[in-house]
């Protein structure tokens, strides 16, 4: 048997959160020895986005060292040798199979043996696989799903060996649309399948996806809509040769991507910790219902203070705030003080092409669409409002400079009162500028 370790924390998950964890532990103060962080992953905690937004482009790659975290919010980035000079214990290719949060004990495929004090779970999501519905010929060779580094890496390897052909991306998300802008920029024949009847629907409204449909077909991507990948055909070599579709139509693939969405990874504390809403249920510092856990990014359901309801967000940007949120926690309640509560403003971006978009606050009401959403105009800019109880709640803005996409930030924080819908539609960033 493996000898027992034993920490005062321990981070479970080596994504983002655990990352931005890490750096605040540092600035709080920290011992040498206290901090363990536990992952599956063989490299330290990278910022995620990096891997759709520049880690595929074969022309101008992003690679490591360059995007370990903190690269992604400007901070330091924190190479192996930081762990190392900060007391804190990187334990990679590691993967936690049993946590029993009653004798604060966690187990790893190896029999090895982690005791904590205090726990910060941060397991991330993993993401859902056309297998996971039964799709025939999903086990079938090139085709890729994008969560971690090691499926990038296969993926660029793939994109080399097919250089030129065919590609097929199954989704209509933020995954399906940054990939697809990545391999078109790669000089592949790039096709989107998916099911619904306009790209990205959880945000987008058809006046917002017409435009980046529009977009991305006149830079020569087929967007096939309505229909789902049903099965695949394979050549000899059991790589991936054609998509069938639910329809009954097929198309040409050297490449398959699929990005249909993720679930929080959750299974290691089923039955120990109260849940609500697919996540681990927590309080406004990320404690959950067990006494010394906390749980961050995209497995924590919170109460979201603006809207006053629990939610649980999948965003890099949560990621790295409720990481922080929850240490701060964890310091101030050891030194008998307190923080204030999280105060989250939602807020997702996307870049692709030379496209670049930035959302804040909540899309639900009435909309309100403004600006120029021409996909031939040479400077195209354009955004939504989004409108409830006669208030801005929720605002998008397409190819805004810093001061405007702050602008939007600060009236979906603060929302004014909408006297018109007509006139907001007139004044589009006017309306929010002059705030």
């Amino acid at each position: 048997m493996a000898e027992e370790k034993s920490f005062k924390y321990v981070i479970v998950g080596g994504g983002v959160a655990a990352g931005y964890a890490a750096r605040e532990f540092s600035k709080q103060g920290l011992k040498p020895g206290e901090l363990a962080i536990i992952s599956r992953e063989p490299v330290p905690p990278y910022e995620r986005p990096a891997l759709s937004k520049g880690y595929i482009n074969l022309e101008n790659k992003a690679s490591l060292p360059g995007f370990y975290v903190c690269a992604g919010s400007g901070g330091e980035k924190q190479f192996p040798q930081w762990y190392k000079d900060n007391g804190i214990e990187l334990l990679l290719d590691t993967e936690i199979v049993k946590a029993d949060l009653a004798s604060k004990t966690l187990v790893s495929g190896t029999g090895q043996v982690f005791k904590y004090q205090t726990l910060v779970a941060a397991t991330g999501s993993s993401v859902t696989r056309l297998s996971d519905f039964g799709v025939e010929g999903a086990d079938a060779k090139n085709i890729f799903y994008l969560r971690e580094l090691l499926d990038a890496d296969e993926l660029v390897t793939a994109m080399n060996v097919k250089a030129n052909g065919k590609a097929v991306v199954v989704g209509g998300g933020y995954i399906g649309l940054e990939l697809s802008s990545a391999l078109k920029v790669n000089n592949m024949e790039v096709t989107m399948v998916y099911p619904e009847p306009w790209c990205m629907p959880r945000l987008f409204t058809a006046g917002i996806a017409s435009f980046y449909e529009g977009f991305y077909a006149n830079k020569g991507i087929n967007i096939v809509k309505g229909t789902v990948a049903a099965g695949f055909n394979t050549n000899s070599d059991g790589e991936v040769t054609e998509v069938i579709l639910k329809d009954g139509r097929t198309l040409e693939a050297d490449i398959v991507i699929v990005g249909v969405g993720a679930r929080p990874i959750i299974s290691l504390f089923k039955g120990q910790v109260d849940e609500d809403k697919g996540g681990l249920k927590t309080d406004a510092f990320f404690r959950t219902s067990v006494p010394d856990v906390y749980a961050v990014g995209d497995i924590a359901t919170f109460p979201m203070k603006l809207y006053n309801e629990m939610r649980r967000v999948e965003h890099v940007d949560h990621a790295r705030k409720s990481a922080e949120q929850a240490v701060k926690a964890i310091k101030a309640a050891e030194e008998g003080n307190s923080i204030p509560e999280y105060d989250y403003l939602p807020y997702f971006y996307s870049r692709a092409f030379n496209l670049s978009w930035q959302f804040y606050g909540d899309n639900v009401g009435e909309t309100v669409l403004f600006g120029d959403n021409d996909p031939t105009s040479a400077k195209p800019k354009f955004g939504s409002f989004w409108i409830k109880d006669g208030k801005l709640i929720g605002a998008f803005l397409e190819g805004g400079n810093p001061d405007e996409n702050k602008a939007i930030a600060k009236a979906a924080r603060e929302q004014p009162v909408v006297e018109s819908v007509e006139v907001l539609a007139k004044d589009g960033l006017s309306f929010v500028s002059n705030m």
